[in-house]
């Protein structure tokens, strides 16, 4: 056995036991997934399952209840992401500055990302329920008690300011790696020019992450649009009150585990799965897009030149 032959296999080797575990519990399943939605498949009853092909597809297509899950999933993932990035950049600009305590502050801001999902609802709903604390501040200025999970008009809101509080650390990390691969130099060059801080801020600081935001732009649309923990907590499993914090995988859930369709269920992934990754490509091409824009006018102004 020859040096290449032996690194080959040193490298399988090495690589096997992932590949190992991405097949069984990742590829496997959603493989079988994908199979289930052509099927009527009941847990109770497997050997009476019965093949419908596009059958869970079709139904799935006209059911109202799957696009108002999906409407509250797409409405919570476009202001979650969005809000939850800005913050991150700017924890992560204030934690990368020269301030005492600022390895205290890093720590407090990332404790969140690592609380549990139960955790962090079990706090909520103390913090907003009918005699929580929530409604006794807003008591002192006069305003009546409300029931917060109670009310369509603030249990999804509420949801988000939950994954924006429990996911921002984990996001401020990452831009803060960013920030620090960033020459000091650079500043320094831009404020010998008269650069202001804020100018320095936008014209160095964001184009020189664009690749760190692209990342925690993707990494956080995936993570919303399956949303399921904060939602079932909430909402007690029921995506209740009238619907307001259904998600898709909520409703998947219910579905699929439910009401014992599994084939059903496995169908609503499968449609998950394609939103999913349509707006992963369109995320992807969009910051390629800004990223080759000065390239571009680079060489239009040597071509006019």
């Amino acid at each position: 056995m020859n040096k290449k032959t032996q690194e080959n296999i040193d490298g399988w080797i090495m690589v096997a036991p992932i590949v190992i575990l991405m097949l069984v519990f990742v590829i496997g399943p959603a493989i079988y997934s994908f199979i289930l939605s052509f099927q009527d498949y009941n847990m109770l009853k497997p050997d009476k399952s019965e093949w419908v092909w596009l059958g869970n597809y079709k139904e799935l297509i006209s059911d109202p209840n799957f696009y108002q899950a999906l409407y509250n999933t797409l409405k919570y993932s476009i202001i979650v992401v969005p809000v939850q990035t800005a913050i991150a950049l700017l924890l992560a600009t204030v934690a990368n500055q020269k301030i005492k305590g600022k390895t205290f502050f890093r720590v407090a801001y990332y404790i969140p990302a690592v609380t549990s999902a139960v955790a962090s609802a079990a706090m909520f709903m103390f913090l907003f329920n009918t005699n929580g604390i929530a409604n006794k501040f807003l008591g002192i200025f006069g305003f009546e008690a409300v029931s917060w999970f109670n009310d369509p008009t603030y249990a999804l809101p509420l949801a988000m300011i939950m994954a924006i509080w429990s996911t921002v650390g984990t996001q401020m990390l990452v831009f803060l790696a960013g920030l620090q691969d960033i020459p000091r130099e650079v500043y320094e060059a831009s404020a010998i020019d008269g650069a202001s801080s804020i100018r320095s801020f936008f014209s160095i600081t964001v184009p020189l992450l664009s690749e760190k935001t692209m990342f925690v732009v993707v990494v956080g649309m995936i993570g919303t649009l399956q949303m399921f923990d904060q939602a079932f907590i909430i909402s007690g499993g029921t995506g209740g009150p009238l619907g307001s914090t259904t998600t898709v995988v909520l409703y998947l859930y219910n579905k699929a585990f439910g009401e014992n369709r599994l084939g059903y269920g496995s169908a609503v992934a499968v449609g998950l799965f394609i939103v999913i990754f349509t707006l992963t490509v369109l995320q992807k091409s969009f910051f390629e897009e800004d990223e080759n824009k000065p390239k571009r006018l680079g060489k239009r102004r040597k071509l006019n030149g």
